[in-house]
């Protein structure tokens, strides 16, 4: 019996596996997994989605007009040029599906964000994956992986999950060696944390040129992943091309008024950021401490790397965190099977992993 069948390719997709959050029998779990917000969200944002509840039976703005305005106030962009998503992610899949198609490729960091590669192949097109130097981007290596069917390039920066960044001057030297019909995507999720004044998150870039798009997310520091909202700032024909092909309500009302108000309380996310710095680099010390190798972050997470010893190497210690309701995060599918990613969490859960990982670490040394 015939039975539809979906187009070459689509089955070669290993779906993408989020961060684990349960841990059966441990009497307390901590997740630190996802890279969540260790405050979790604004009360003011908390409140304004309560407040939205009585309004459920209505449809959402489709432009997400109050929402993209007060970005436009926040950021200091354009209105006009901001697209909102349901999460950076759905951004990312229309970016990929609108530029690129079979016969085409992407180019990506050879440790980049997985989604990219899966956006990739669902619309028909190759994910190149380029070299990189000391766990960070390399321009001069994603230039090399470029060919007559490239279509878009994507760029996390900061990197997940590696953390590192590349500096403003080499983004540009990026882009001012890329032809011009390639679309180069600027993923800056954890641009916030970032506080080096070489960074650059894309958006003068923007400014500045045709062919590059900034993606943003309120799933980090703004500490609302459950709501899924995103958004990218774009020339204005790219913004056009996104608005056509986009779901006509694409992003939920509560999430768009949580998204406000997550937005006017800019003491909350210094806050958040405050207390990340002060914690990531409490958990470097003791990674060093305890001879743990980590790649020096400038997200909300650390990239740590485990001997391949019995017992102390990264599935093991990754088993035996979970079984004391401590998730983190496996690397396997990023080709970094040595690694687990921690994201920073409160300082229960940061306190509660280091003095797990002493048990393993700290004693014969």
């Amino acid at each position: 019996m015939a039975t539809p069948t979906p187009r070459p390719g689509i089955l070669d997709i290993k779906p993408y596996v989020p961060g684990g959050s349960s841990a059966p029998g441990a009497a307390k779990v901590y997740k630190l997994a996802s890279n969540e917000s260790a405050l979790g969200a604004s009360p003011k944002a908390m409140d304004a989605y309560r407040d939205g509840a009585g309004a459920l039976f209505l449809y959402p703005d489709g432009a997400s007009t109050k929402l993209r305005e007060k970005i436009g106030e926040i950021y200091g962009h354009d209105p006009a040029r901001i697209v909102c998503g349901a999460g950076s992610d759905e951004l990312l899949q229309m970016l990929t599906r609108a530029y690129a198609g079979p016969g085409d490729n992407i180019v990506m960091s050879d440790h980049g964000f997985l989604v990219y590669a899966l956006a990739a192949k669902s619309a028909g097109a190759e994910p190149r994956f380029a070299r990189e130097t000391n766990l960070t981007t390399d321009v001069d290596a994603m230039l090399e992986a470029v060919d007559e069917n490239t279509r878009v390039m994507f760029v996390a920066n900061p990197n997940n999950p590696t953390g590192t960044y590349i500096p403003g001057a080499e983004l540009r030297r990026l882009r001012e060696n890329l032809r011009e019909d390639i679309l180069l995507v600027v993923d800056a999720a954890y641009a916030e944390f970032v506080e080096e004044p070489d960074y650059e998150n894309g958006a003068s870039m923007v400014d500045d040129f045709d062919n590059v798009v900034m993606t943003r997310t309120f799933s980090k520091i703004y500490g609302l992943a459950a709501l899924r909202l995103g958004w990218c700032y774009c020339p204005p024909a790219i913004a056009d091309v996104l608005n056509r092909i986009r779901g006509p309500f694409n992003v939920a009302a509560t999430a768009q008024i949580a998204g406000v108000a997550a937005l006017e309380d800019q003491d909350f996310v210094s806050r958040n950021r405050d207390f990340n710095r002060e914690e990531r680099d409490w958990l470097n010390q003791q990674f060093g401490r305890l001879g743990l190798d980590y790649v020096p972050s400038f997200g909300n997470f650390i990239l740590v790397k485990f001997p391949a010893e019995p017992g102390r190497s990264a599935d093991d210690v990754q088993a035996f965190l979970k079984s004391q309701g401590v998730i983190v995060r496996e690397m396997g599918p990023y080709k970094l099977g040595d690694y687990l990613r921690i994201s920073i969490g409160t300082k229960e859960a940061n306190r509660r992993l280091v003095e797990l990982l002493s048990e393993r670490f700290g004693d014969d040394r």
